[in-house]
């Protein structure tokens, strides 16, 4: 052999080894890759879908960046082979809507450019980011009914005898209300917010408890939630306990227990609140959660609860047609959503917040009122946009801890609208979502200054909303 060809050989034997390595490589990669993705049966080419337990910790935790309302007769088989395409994965679907879904894109891309692929395909109607959400507050002779609450006499906004520079007489005319209907806890009001503190001793005997009848929510792709007191929609959970207190104070206006010799007085003494957490301690949420949430609602009605009300002191300068679509189901199953204006000092007939800006049957939005019946100065408005007046300023209710704090804002004068309408449904409870809309609409006493403001002209009564004059 002479040199020539043994240097050859050992050249052809040291590539055939390396051949030999990198075969094994590739078959430890494919290896790998089998474990993290599967075929879909019967589909016509390979795709991949993420298995669950293959998605790291980050992913797992994120939340879905965008909502996509695909087109009728898009199959889930066909939604699951897009979004896997895209390698992204569908976190829930909402059931209420047809076709919609909030999906999480696993490559940390912009939220709007995700939303932008989804759009230009033909198999989507719409897609949205899942925009961020904030809370809207601040930092005689007549028969009557006077609850012996400890601290009624601080609820201006219920009985006002023009105390602290306030305006007699400028409230809802709660005592007359009271003399025909104090509420009735047959009658649920969904608080739409941070979640509820239903161990406070102003609100625990007026807290939802799910019937034994009901059987526990159950969701497709959360699973099985036992919501004893309503929904956890941050945490996918039952336990929808607040640790911001805004929604807390909201539920308090709408129904601390009356005549108790403690605290407070809501608007209903009686009346069972539902909690429904979409926000943090912060006070910030998503819009995939607040469709959750009321996709729950909606599922627990026609379970056979009997939510009529969502009470929701929040908003948004962004519209979702997510949202706008989950409200209108919302109607469908014979709910009525109370919205804030918004505290901007703006007309909002020319820069609309949501959902209080949706043009829809079951919707009315709320303005603020100070103690002295004057629209306060944080306080939205618009002629077309906004329907009707509140209290709001410097309003006392229920807090964190067991204890009362004063807040402003157009998120203290919507749930004293929804506990009227709670109210009205304590007398008559076979009220559609129309008819109950309607009612409150003319139940307003007028104010000349509000012309123009609001598009009733007025403050909600709900000594007219009960019929007690």
């Amino acid at each position: 052999m002479n040199r020539n060809k043994f240097v050859l050989q050992i050249a052809l034997a040291i590539f055939l080894i390396l051949i030999a390595a990198l075969a094994g490589q590739l078959r430890k990669v494919q290896k790998e890759w089998r474990t993290a993705v599967r075929i879909m049966p019967g589909a016509s080419e390979p795709y991949v879908v993420f298995d669950p337990n293959q998605i790291d910790e980050t992913r797992e935790n994120s939340e879905p960046e965008v909502l996509v309302k695909f087109r009728p007769g898009v199959s889930g088989d066909a939604i699951t082979k897009i979004t896997a395409r895209l390698n992204d994965r569908v976190e829930d679907e909402i059931e209420s809507v047809s076709g919609l879904a909030a999906i999480d894109d696993l490559d940390n891309v912009e939220a709007e450019s995700i939303a932008a692929e989804y759009r230009a395909l033909p198999e989507v109607e719409y897609a949205e980011p899942s925009y961020e959400i904030s809370l809207n507050h601040d930092g005689g002779g007549f028969k009557h009914l006077h609850p012996n609450d400890a601290r009624f006499s601080d609820q201006w906004a219920l009985d006002n005898d023009g105390r602290n520079g306030g305006k007699e007489g400028a409230d809802i005319g709660a005592l007359r209300a009271w003399v025909t209907t104090t509420g009735d806890d047959d009658i649920v009001v969904a608080v739409l917010d941070s979640g509820v503190d239903y161990t406070h001793s102003d609100l625990q005997n007026n807290i939802w408890i799910r019937p034994e009848k009901i059987k526990q929510y159950e969701d497709r792709e959360l699973g099985s939630i036992e919501d004893v007191h309503g929904y956890n929609a941050v945490e996918n959970t039952g336990d929808p306990m607040d640790e911001n207190g805004h929604g807390t104070h909201c539920a308090g206006i709408i129904g601390a227990e009356g005549g108790n010799e403690i605290g407070i007085s809501g608007v209903n003494w009686k009346v069972k609140i539902m909690p429904l957490k979409f926000m943090n301690a912060s006070g910030f949420g998503t819009g995939k959660n607040a469709i959750e949430a009321i996709n729950y609602v909606i599922d627990r009605k026609r379970a056979g609860v009997n939510v009529r009300v969502i009470s929701a002191s929040w908003g948004t300068r962004l519209r979702s047609r997510a949202l706008e679509d989950v409200i209108r189901k919302a109607h469908e199953a014979g709910i009525l959503l109370v919205a804030a204006s918004g505290n901007d000092g703006i007309n909002t007939d020319h820069l609309p917040q949501y959902p209080a800006g949706y043009d829809l049957g079951n919707l009315i939005s709320v303005a603020a009122l100070n103690r002295k019946d004057e629209l306060a100065s944080f306080s939205n408005y618009g002629a077309k946009s906004v329907h009707l007046a509140a209290p709001g300023a410097n309003i006392l209710s229920t807090w964190l801890g067991n204890e009362y704090e004063e807040h402003s804002g157009t998120s203290m004068a919507t749930p004293m609208v929804s506990g009227v309408a709670a109210l009205v449904l304590s007398r008559r409870p076979q009220l559609s979502v129309a008819e109950l809309r309607s009612i409150l609409l003319r139940a307003v006493d007028k104010i000349s200054h509000l012309n123009g403001k609001v598009s009733t002209g007025g403050r909600i009564s709900s000594v007219k909303a009960v019929g007690a004059e």
